[in-house]
C-alpha cells in the first residue's frame, strides 16, 4: 500500500521539475550570444597593431620571469651561511681592483670621463 504513494509522488515531482528548466533561455543560447558578441568585437580591432603589443607583453613576461628565477637564486645563496659574506667580499675587491686600474691618476680619470660622455652620447643623443 505505502508503496503506491511514493511512485506518484516522484512523477508529479519530476513533473514540475521539467516545467521550471524550460522557462527562459538555455544555457547554450546564452553562451552563443556571449561568443557572437566577443566576435564582433574582435572583428572591430585593428589586427595590425597587435605586433607591438604581443612584443611589450612578451618582454614585461621576460622580465617578470627573470625577476623570479634571480630571487630564487638569490635566496638559494642566502640560505648559506658563508656565502653572502664572501660574495660581498668578492664585490668589494672587484670594485677596488678596477678602481686601482681605472682612477689612480688623471689620465686615467680623464679617460673614464670621456667614455662614459661618449656612452651617454651614443644611447641618450
Amino acid at each position: 500500500m505505502s508503496d503506491g504513494t511514493p511512485e506518484v509522488n516522484s512523477e508529479s515531482n519530476s513533473a514540475s521539475n521539467t516545467n521550471t528548466t524550460t522557462e527562459g533561455p538555455t544555457i547554450s543560447d546564452r553562451a552563443n550570444e556571449v561568443m557572437g558578441k566577443a566576435n564582433e568585437v574582435l572583428g572591430k580591432v585593428d589586427w595590425t597593431q597587435m605586433g607591438k603589443y604581443g612584443k611589450a607583453a612578451g618582454i614585461v613576461a621576460l622580465v617578470i620571469v627573470a625577476q623570479i628565477l634571480i630571487k630564487v637564486v638569490i635566496d638559494t645563496i642566502n640560505f648559506f651561511p658563508l656565502l653572502p659574506g664572501l660574495l660581498e667580499l668578492l664585490g668589494v675587491v672587484v670594485v677596488g681592483q678596477w678602481s686601482w686600474q681605472n682612477l689612480t691618476t688623471s689620465e686615467k680619470r680623464n679617460a673614464v670621463a670621456e667614455k662614459v660622455q661618449n656612452l651617454r652620447k651614443e644611447y641618450l643623443g
